[in-house]
């Protein structure tokens, strides 16, 4: 009950309002071969972007993560900030360049994007914070930043800096 999995992986583009959001659509399906959802303005905010414009893309990856995460992480030569840790164990990163990632070409149409990369970790018994009537996980079952790094650092061979 104690092992850590990963839950998901989600890749986002930011496009704002300059950045075509087709292009960051078409990196993110070559990227991960699934299916894009466009994220959209919620309320006018202060980037003067009006409500329910489309403003960027993501797509969440549930399945091969381990084998995907590995791909992500060689993009960042497997070394991670311990500021890129949070509290709860969820870890988040970027990529300069999408053509880091291993099998990535430049296309000239596209031109250079970056995008991030939130992972989600849990343990066996997280179900019950995503069911109808949620329950809270015990503190000694939560997951730590120290715990985080450790399954990290175990599981890909990745190097912590700022521990």
């Amino acid at each position: 009950m104690r092992d850590i999995r990963i839950e998901k992986i989600t890749l986002n583009i930011g496009c704002g309002t300059t950045t075509p959001i087709e292009n960051a659509k078409t990196v993110l399906e070559k990227i991960a071969m699934g299916k894009v959802v466009i994220t959209k303005t919620k309320r006018r905010s202060t980037f003067n972007v009006p409500k329910s414009k489309p403003i960027g893309c993501k797509i969440t990856i549930r399945k091969n993560r381990d084998n995907f995460l590995k791909r992500l992480l060689t993009a960042k030569e497997n070394k991670l900030n311990a500021s890129n840790f949070d509290n709860t164990g969820n870890l988040a990163f970027g990529i300069a360049e999408y053509i880091d990632i291993e099998n990535m070409a430049y296309e000239p149409k596209i031109g250079i994007l970056g995008l991030d990369v939130c992972v989600t970790l849990e343990r066996p018994g997280y179900r019950i914070k995503r069911k109808k009537n949620p329950s809270k996980i015990g503190k000694r079952h939560v997951i730590k930043k120290e715990d985080a790094i450790n399954f990290i650092k175990g599981k890909f061979g990745v190097f912590v800096e700022g521990e």
